[in-house]
C-alpha cells in the first residue's frame, strides 16, 4: 500500500502523530536517524492535557495509552513555576488526571513505538530523512540512499530540523543568554523529596525523583547567565563531567547528594525560537522542529505533543478529502492556532527564565512576591496553573463565534455511559446533544456521531449542541434547537470547500428537511 505521510523523527512527537493519524485511517511511517531508540530523557514532566489526549488512543487489551503510562509514572499532586518554593497544586483540577506525571521520555518513547508495532505501523531507525521533491500528485522524499513516496511530509526531527532546513523555513527568536547543566544521576544521599534551592550568590539547583532510583538535576550558576549568543555556544560545546558537576552542586547547594553515578550530563540554554511558517505546502513541522525554548516547567515535551494531536486530526480530514478551507488554510488550521500557543509558551518560559536566573537583590524580591501570590491561591495561582497543566489553552476564537469555540471541552458524563472524553474519535467530530429529548439523533453522519449528556449547569446550562473536535477542543457551542441550522453549521465543518455533497450528507439534509417538516405541522 502507498504510504501517505511520511513522518521525520521517532521522538515523543514524531510517533504520536503517526499513532494518531493511524488512528484516524491514514497510512503513516517514521523514519529515524539515530539506529535506536534514545535511552536519554531530555524530558521527564507530562501534564494533565496531555494525558487527556493519551487517553484517547486505545492499545493493546482495550487499555488507554494514559493508563499504560501513569502506571509506570510517579503522579505528583503539584509542580513548580520558575523553582519557586511555593508550588501550584493541581490536585483540584477538573480532570481526570489532577497531577502531574514524572516519566522519563524514554520510557514514553517505548510505550509509543509498542503501540504502532502493535498497529503495524512501520518505524525505521537509523534512516534519516535528507529531503524531498515536488511531483504531481505529491513527494518524493529522500530517505537514506533511496527515494520513498508520500501525499505529506511531517517534520518532528528536533531543534536542528532538516525538514525545516529543506523547506527554507526561518527560525527567527530570541538569543540564548545562560547555559545551565541537567543530568540524570545516582545519589547516595538524596534529598526525602523533590527538593529545589536558589541562592542569589550561588545560583539554583533541583532535584527531582525519577523512577528506579534516578534522580534528575538541572541548575545554573551567575557565572553562567548574562552571557552572549557566542559565549553560551562555547560553554554548551564544552563537556561536562561527573567531577565537575559534583563541584557545581556543592558550590550551589552546599551538597552533592552523595552523588555517584551519571548516566546522562548535558547543557541546556535558553535560546528561544518559533518556526516563521509551519507548514510549507505538503510540508509541516511539529514540536521542537516548530519551536524551541527554555525548559521551564516540562511544557517542550506536553506542547509538542499538543501539536500532534491538533495536526493529525486536520492532516487525516485533507487526506480523505472532507477537510473544509478552515481548517487546511484558514482561522482554524493547524499552523494558526498552533502558532498562537508557542507565541504564549515563549513569552511565560521567558518570563520564568527571569524568575530563576536574576541572581540580583531584585532578583531575590521578585521570586519572593510571586512566590508568595502563588502560595495565597486564587487567580494568580490558578491562571498558573492553567497555564502549565494546558488545561485552560484555548484557541484563537474568530469574530462572531460562541465564546466557548475554541476553549477545552470538559470530561462530561453521557446519558448512555462513558465520558465525553472516552468518547472522542480521531476521525470524526462528537454532537454533544444536550436537549431534553436528545432530539438530535438524526444529524449522525460519516464525520459525527452523536451522543446525549445531560445538561450541565452553569456556562453551558444555556446550550443544546456542542461540536468537539476530534482534539477535544469546541468548534461550534448554540443553545438554538433550530435542526437546519444545525446541520448547515455542521456541513460547514465536514464538506470540503467547493465540494459536492455526498449522499451521506444528502440524506442528512432529507431527514433534517423532514423533522422540520413534521415539527411545523404539528
Amino acid at each position: 500500500m502507498t504510504t501517505q505521510v511520511i513522518v521525520a523523527g521517532a521522538g515523543p512527537v514524531g510517533l504520536l502523530t503517526a499513532a494518531l493519524l493511524d488512528a484516524a485511517d491514514v497510512r503513516v511511517e517514521v523514519f529515524e536517524r539515530n539506529e535506536g531508540p534514545s535511552k536519554h530523557s531530555k524530558a521527564t514532566t507530562m501534564h494533565p492535557r496531555t494525558l487527556e489526549v493519551l487517553a484517547t488512543v486505545e492499545t493493546v487489551g482495550g487499555r488507554r495509552l494514559a493508563e499504560v503510562l501513569v502506571d509506570h509514572g510517579t503522579p505528583v499532586s503539584s509542580t513548580h513555576f520558575a523553582v519557586l518554593p511555593d508550588r501550584l497544586d493541581y490536585s483540584g483540577l477538573d480532570t481526570p488526571f489532577p497531577f502531574v506525571l514524572l516519566i522519563a521520555q524514554a520510557d514514553t518513547e517505548r510505550f509509543l513505538a509498542d503501540h504502532l508495532r502493535w498497529r503495524g505501523v512501520p518505524v525505521h531507525y537509523g534512516q534519516a530523512v535528507w529531503g524531498w521533491e515536488k511531483t504531481d500528485s505529491g513527494l518524493r522524499v529522500r530517505v537514506g540512499d533511496r527515494a520513498r513516496t508520500a501525499a505529506y511530509l511531517v517534520g518532528a526531527d528536533g531543534a536542528h530540523s532538516r525538514v525545516r532546513e529543506q523547506a527554507s523555513i526561518p527560525f527567527p527568536g530570541v538569543p540564548p543568554t545562560m547555559v545551565g547543566f541537567v543530568a540524570d544521576v545516582e545519589l547516595a544521599d538524596p534529598p526525602l523529596v523533590a527538593r529545589q534551592v536558589w541562592h542569589r550568590d550561588t545560583g539554583y539547583v533541583s532535584a527531582v525523583p525519577m523512577q528506579g532510583g534516578v534522580w534528575r538535576l538541572f541548575g545554573a550558576e551567575p557565572a553562567d547567565t548574562g552571557l552572549t549568543s557566542e559565549q553560551v555556544r562555547q560553554r554548551q560545546a564544552m563537556p561536562l563531567g561527573l567531577e565537575e558537576l559534583r563541584a557545581t552542586l556543592r558550590r550551589v547547594a552546599a551538597t552533592d547528594f552523595g552523588l555517584r553515578a551519571a548516566s546522562w550530563i548535558s547543557r541546556a540554554s535558553d535560546s528561544t525560537r518559533r518556526a516563521a511558517r509551519y507548514r510549507s505546502g505538503r510540508v509541516l513541522l511539529a514540536g521542537d522542529a516548530a519551536h524551541v525554548h527554555l525548559p521551564a516547567g516540562g511544557q517542550g515535551l506536553n506542547a509538542g505533543l499538543q501539536d500532534a494531536a491538533n495536526l493529525a486530526w486536520k492532516l487525516a480530514a485533507e487526506i480523505h478529502g472532507w477537510a473544509p478551507a478552515q481548517l487546511i488554510d484558514g482561522a482554524f488550521c493547524y499552523e494558526h492556532e498552533r502558532r498562537h500557543v508557542a507565541e504564549q509558551l515563549m513569552a511565560n518560559t521567558l518570563a520564568q527564565g527571569v524568575l530563576m536566573h536574576t541572581f540580583t537583590a531584585g532578583g531575590k524580591a521578585l521570586r519572593d512576591l510571586v512566590s508568595d501570590l502563588i502560595s495565597r491561591g486564587g487567580d494568580t495561582a490558578e491562571e498558573l496553573a492553567g497555564w502549565l497543566s494546558g488545561l485552560s489553552l484555548s484557541y484563537p476564537q474568530p469574530e462572531g463565534t460562541h465564546p466557548l469555540v475554541g476553549t477545552r471541552a470538559p470530561d462530561l458524563p453521557l446519558t448512555d455511559g462513558g465520558t465525553l472524553h472516552q468518547a472522542l474519535r480521531h476521525d470524526r467530530y462528537l454532537l454533544l446533544d444536550l436537549t431534553p429529548d436528545s432530539g438530535l439523533a438524526e444529524l449522525g453522519s460519516a464525520h459525527i456521531d452523536v451522543r446525549a449528556a445531560p445538561s450541565p449547569s452553569g456556562t453551558w446550562s444555556a446550550l443544546r449542541a456542542v461540536l468537539v473536535r476530534p482534539d477535544g477542543y469546541i468548534a461550534h457551542a448554540t443553545g438554538s434547537t433550530d435542526p437546519l441550522n444545525l446541520a448547515t453549521t455542521l456541513a460547514q465543518w465536514t464538506t470540503a470547500t467547493g465540494a459536492i455533497p455526498t449522499a451521506a450528507q444528502e440524506l442528512q439534509l432529507q431527514i433534517v428537511m423532514f423533522v422540520v417538516a413534521s415539527a411545523t405541522s404539528a
